[in-house]
């Protein structure tokens, strides 16, 4: 199980930086299709993309697939319910031609995947025919795998096909993807391997990393999908203009999350087992849990520096029943490991400290002191459609709340003055993460970690540049992400 991980590609230059992602949600039935022309040759073809899940144990997320033509037949490329990679080509009636299934699985939801498959039926090798790579590595062992005959035309590349991404081909519900992708590049001609696309850091050699292919060939059929236009980010930018054509998928499943600045999300694998997640792990929903007060940390750990964070609440009902907050991230990672959650696990006599606690009338708010009674109330309650803030300090030990804007106790992060939570909370040498918890049926917040998975009406970054935020970011502190921690955590 993935637990607690402080955030992969964790690097400040990058060299070549990637802006954008597509964010999909899996009940969206989200899909893209385009249809291919006369290949430059139909024998050869690379499709290179960056995923990062939010959709472990799903049955058959497609990356891509297109019809043999008959009935039944499919060439594909997915994650199976069993977290591994399925690239297989089927023809009519359903009997498999050829595959590369791997036998290890991928199930770090916080991770950016580099997946390349590269196809030449002309290879005299039988095994070089397809070839898979993934993170910069060549897949060389299957749990199952069999090879193209030679010259067998691939469906993928064949004029008249439609190809279909993140969907069944038939544009069925029931397999489409949850997760984020990037930098999506086809290669129509040509069998290239993974160094085309990107290559190991040189000062953090452990790290794949993307570069620039815009001085790529990419064939008659090629295109390149930055996702970088909100309004078409199905925009082919290659200069071939094989644009795809989005279903379901708009401007607001643009995201900045992406596999040279990796975002902070939920951490759906060390949750509890109600909640339902959308919105790539950002949106938790507490799933008609009325028994106990459960919940779920972030991706990233943090141990030091200055950062920001807003959720939004979307509770229909009960909406002091979402609760936002921080904890001891070694003590939440310790509890999931042992025996799961017990109920009414924010209760400060049980060692977790630092969150925000809703109160039982629906009309104030409690502010939890971590290892003692609660002090503190917030008149009025939190309502639906209220946005939170929270600045969090580690440097100083100190962290302010601010609802709609306005700081509790007139706090003041930039200033350093009338902290919500100070140093008799916060333990020093302690790392800790965001997390939030939920009870009763309808309780639903979304969160923005610098990506928003709701609706901003302003717009306000980080120093950085980094984030778009509906608040102001408190001079010194900053977006949760990947180079953000490199510089600062």
């Amino acid at each position: 199980m993935s637990l607690l991980i402080p955030g992969t590609n964790s690097i400040k230059a990058t060299g070549y930086d990637v802006d954008n992602s597509v964010r999909l949600n899996a009940a969206d039935n989200p899909s893209g299709t385009i249809t291919q022309g006369t290949p430059t040759n139909v024998d050869k073809y690379t499709f290179s993309v960056w995923v990062k899940r939010a959709d472990v144990g799903a049955g058959n997320s497609k990356i891509f697939s297109v019809t043999s033509g008959g009935t039944y037949g499919e060439e594909k490329l997915e994650f199976n319910t069993d977290d591994i990679i399925w690239r297989q080509t089927e023809p009519s009636g359903g009997n498999t031609n050829w595959e590369r299934v791997t036998d290890r699985k991928f199930r770090d939801e916080s991770a950016w995947y580099h997946i390349v498959v590269a196809y030449d039926s002309s290879q005299g090798t039988a095994a070089d025919r397809c070839k898979m790579y993934i993170n910069g590595t060549e897949e060389t062992s299957f749990s199952g795998s069999s090879n193209p005959s030679s010259g067998q035309d691939s469906y993928t590349n064949t004029s008249g096909r439609a190809l279909k991404f993140f969907a069944l081909y038939s544009n069925t519900s029931s397999q489409n993807a949850g997760a984020y992708f990037a930098e999506m590049v086809y290669i129509d001609g040509q069998q290239l391997d993974q160094t085309s696309f990107g290559e190991f850091d040189s000062d953090s050699p452990n790290i794949w990393k993307p570069k620039n292919v815009s001085g790529l060939t990419f064939g008659n059929n090629g295109f390149y999908l930055e996702f970088k236009n909100s309004g078409s980010l199905g925009a082919d930018t290659s200069g071939n203009s094989n644009n795809v054509t989005f279903s379901n998928i708009s401007a607001t499943n643009q995201s900045t999350d992406t596999c040279t600045n990796n975002g902070c999300t939920l951490n759906r694998l060390a949750s509890d087992t109600t909640p339902i997640f959308t919105n790539g792990n950002l949106t938790i929903n507490g799933n008609g849990n009325n028994s106990s007060n459960e919940g779920c940390p972030a991706t990233f750990v943090l141990s030091k520096g200055k950062w920001y964070w807003e959720m939004k609440n979307e509770s229909s009902n009960h909406a002091n029943y979402i609760i936002p907050g921080f904890m001891d991230a070694a003590y939440y990672s310790n509890l999931i490991t042992a025996s799961g959650l017990p109920g009414n696990y924010y209760d400060a006599n049980n060692g977790f400290t630092n969150n925000v606690q809703g109160g039982g009338d629906n009309n104030n708010y409690v502010i939890h002191r971590a290892g003692s009674s609660n002090s503190g109330l917030i008149s009025g309650g939190l309502l639906q459609n209220q946005i939170y803030s929270f600045a969090l300090d580690l440097d100083n030990r100190k962290c302010w709340f601010r609802r709609d804007g306005v700081y509790y106790n007139s706090g003041d992060p930039a200033a350093g003055s009338n902290e919500t939570w100070g140093t008799s909370d916060i333990s020093a040498g302690v790392s800790y993460t965001p997390v939030v918890f939920h009870y009763y049926t309808g309780s639903q917040g979304s969160f923005n970690f610098g990506s928003p998975a709701f609706s901003i009406s302003s717009g306000n970054s980080d120093a950085n540049g980094y984030g778009n935020f509906e608040y102001s970011v408190p001079s010194g502190f900053y977006a949760i992400n990947s180079k953000n921690l490199a510089e600062f955590g």
